[in-house]
């Protein structure tokens, strides 16, 4: 899917492989998140506690030493909220493999799509690289801040390419 090449709109071919990478890139976040999901999903019949006293006594952790017990404690708490991570998680990759088939595809909505979602993480990583610097938060800004810059140009693009016809 991720090296198939067409030509929709008048897009330069280095931003339509640029486009095309970043399509690629979200199908990967979408099937990895999809498979999180499905494990999540996995585990909603399970019983987490036990299965938390089992890791602690596989360690050999003290049940009743501090972050064991807090370990424990939230296993025996977080059976509710495990449906709702799941299908928070598959909301999530439907969103960014329909992101991925509509930037693979060349659609305006995909590009808007990408710009925006990719420009609301960029304070919050910003925020993030201020309070705690790292190299790793660094390179995730950098690409986001690439990421919206690739989709803005190619919406300026294809708003000159209707323009002039």
């Amino acid at each position: 899917m991720c090296t198939r090449m067409s030509s929709t709109h008048a897009t330069r071919p280095s931003s339509r492989r640029a486009i095309r990478a970043i399509a690629c890139v979200e199908a990967a976040k979408g099937v990895i998140v999809l498979l999180a999901a499905t494990g999540l999903a996995s585990m909603v019949h399970e019983d987490l506690h036990q299965l938390a006293v089992r890791l602690v006594a596989h360690f050999h952790l003290n049940p009743a030493a501090e972050y064991p017990h807090i370990f424990l404690d939230a296993a025996a708490h977080w059976q509710p909220r495990l449906v709702w991570l799941a299908l928070g998680a598959a909301v999530y990759a439907t969103l960014r493999l329909v992101e991925a088939y509509g930037l693979f595809w060349e659609r305006a909505w995909a590009e808007w799509l990408a710009a925006v979602s990719g420009g609301v993480y960029v304070p919050v990583e910003l925020v993030e690289l201020m309070r705690q610097p790292s190299a790793l938060g660094l390179a995730v800004l950098t690409v986001n801040v690439v990421v919206v810059a690739v989709m803005v140009r190619a919406l300026v693009q294809r708003r000159r390419s209707e323009a002039a016809v």
